[in-house]
């Protein structure tokens, strides 16, 4: 969950059947007995065209599987056309930036690619449990908003994260989560796309995931995911790019899969221990 400017508050059954819908009954005469039941002699089994057939599967089975490694350490040099364009899942771009200011990474390229990871990066602070402790909000609104918009957008969020709202959720005022449970606020993007671009400002959408909500045996807000886009606004302000807006709305959202739900300490145990990413395109 995040909020922004504009935030928007808020089996498969066993399949069963026999071949061709009935269940037939064979009876099998022993070796050398009668005919077939379908009529005409029993053939003797020649035992080299078995052979045959078995030293047949043999080789082409093992040419699929030399054929299949023959990429194992091939080159995949991007002068071949057929890796030239990324697929459109794939992580694609330069490594991320070095720089980190308050944890947050920091010093993108003056790039449509620069801005796209800064729009990443920025969507994850900008979402995260961070945002519901005043001082720790600020810190983060100072890092990454641009000096022209920062004292606006610190009023904003000043506004939407109030007490009353951590009250809602059921934290105390500072953005504490009660004892015995562990509050949780992720935002995972998913992929990022330019709206518009100019060397000195942008405008990025950021497609994400969020898990939101309170663990605890006792806790009546169990952790939930969404899917929303943030479109943040940025601009160049000589050495990096900084947010002058934000805005949020939800989805696209795909089709929940049939996983088994995990129980609130899992789910408490994996907060802590899987740690987040620095963002590039």
């Amino acid at each position: 969950m995040s909020l922004g400017d504009e935030h928007d508050s808020k089996r498969t059954e066993d399949a069963y059947s026999t071949v061709g819908g009935t269940r037939q009954t064979r009876t099998r005469l022993p070796e050398g007995e009668g005919a077939d039941v379908y009529g005409g002699a029993r053939r003797p089994v020649r035992a080299s065209r078995s052979l045959l057939t078995v030293v047949g599967v043999v080789v082409l089975l093992v040419s699929a599987i030399a054929f299949a490694n023959r990429g194992d350490g091939g080159d995949t040099s991007s002068d071949d056309p057929k890796h030239a364009d990324p697929k459109p899942t794939a992580a694609t771009g330069v490594n991320p930036v070095q720089g980190k200011t308050a944890g947050i990474a920091t010093g993108f390229p003056q790039t449509e690619q620069g801005a796209q990871s800064a729009a990443a990066n920025y969507a994850v602070a900008l979402g995260s449990d961070g945002m519901f402790n005043a001082a720790h909000r600020h810190t983060i609104v100072e890092a990454v908003a641009d000096a022209a918009a920062k004292d606006k957008l610190q009023a904003g969020f000043d506004t939407n994260y109030s007490p009353g709202l951590n009250q809602q959720i059921g934290l105390t005022a500072d953005g504490v989560a009660p004892a015995g449970t562990t509050f949780v606020n992720r935002t995972v993007p998913a992929g990022t796309k330019v709206q518009s671009y100019s060397p000195q400002a942008t405008s990025v959408d950021v497609w994400c995931i969020g898990l939101f909500g309170l663990t605890g045996e006792k806790s009546t807000k169990p952790v939930t995911t969404n899917w929303f886009t943030m479109t943040l606004k940025l601009a160049w302000n000589g050495s990096d790019w900084k947010v002058l807006e934000t805005a949020q709305k939800k989805g696209p959202t795909p089709v929940t899969g049939d996983n088994t739900v995990s129980g609130s300490e899992e789910i408490a145990n994996a907060v802590k221990e899987f740690g987040g990413f620095t963002y590039a395109r």
